[in-house]
């Protein structure tokens, strides 16, 4: 009997471009934006991916933003991202580079009516909004009040995937549904079950699969792992120094240990310690 693929994660992000972002995708990534956004099956009869990302072309080094960013027939500009670990001001993060997508589509001295429509998917293995359990939601530039469309030139969906997982046991699942299942799936087992959902989804896993047995995939999946893990460590000890300098400051100022605490998340040994010694 062979041995069972350990299946690379999709949820990372390298994995994701190299299933939805590559010349041999758009049958996957049609799909997928069907399950996902309201617009007319006529509109993906033309998609062109920027940048797309050939593993055989990858020689290594730094990895970068894997995002994939593509047009549709009509000139719609639509960007999909996966994130995996939280990240700090997220939803701050999501709008500036939405907006980045319009602004860069015109010139000072163009007309305002050459941008074309921008739509951002971000996919997040964390929770994001926290107001409900939905796990999709789109936003746009809309008047609460009085139910006006601004315009729909900015439009935001997110796909929480922990939101998902709650709805993976129903029967009646939809084809979204199943997306988020092949994007939580860890086992050729379950993917195998997913790939009878759909001639697009069949393929997603055979190329996971591929994917999976492919050394030089695994070792740029590895290189990818430790690159976030060093990005992460690197951005906790930052935290970390910020905070310790706000607990000098609070501890100068003669605040309490218990407050110093509850200000920054320091330990009382860490707050303890910045106390300058007595003789």
């Amino acid at each position: 009997m062979a041995n069972a693929i350990k299946v690379l994660s999709p949820k990372l992000d390298l994995i994701f471009k190299l299933l939805f972002g590559t010349e041999g995708s758009i049958e996957i990534l049609t799909d997928f934006l069907l399950s996902v956004l309201k617009l007319s099956p006529s509109e993906y009869d033309k998609i062109t991916i920027a940048n797309p990302f050939l593993l055989q072309e990858y020689k290594g080094g730094k990895l970068g933003i894997l995002d994939v960013k593509l047009t549709l027939k009509s000139g719609k500009v639509i960007n999909i991202e996966i994130q995996v670990d939280s990240m700090p001001a997220m939803k701050s993060r999501i709008l500036f580079y939405t907006s980045k997508l319009v602004i860069e589509q015109i010139c000072e001295s163009d007309p305002y009516d050459k941008i074309k429509r921008v739509i951002s998917i971000v996919i997040t293995d964390h929770p994001l909004i926290e107001e409900n359990d939905k796990f999709h939601h789109q936003f746009g530039l809309y008047d609460l009040e009085n139910k006006v469309l601004l315009t729909d030139i900015l439009e935001i969906h997110t796909l929480e995937i922990p939101k998902a997982r709650k709805h993976f046991d129903e029967t009646q699942d939809t084809q979204l549904l199943n997306w988020m299942k092949f994007l939580d799936a860890k086992t050729e087992e379950e993917l195998n079950v997913l790939a009878q959902k759909s001639p697009a989804m069949k393929k997603a896993t055979l190329r996971l699969l591929e994917l999976s047995a492919d050394e030089k995939a695994r070792q740029l999946y590895e290189a990818r792992l430790k690159e976030q893990r060093d990005n992460y460590s690197r951005e906790q000890g930052v935290v970390k120094q910020s905070m310790l300098a706000v607990a000098k400051n609070a501890l100068q100022m003669n605040m309490s240990y218990d407050d110093v605490m509850k200000l920054t998340g320091l330990s009382y040994d860490e707050v303890e310690a910045l106390q300058p010694a007595t003789l």
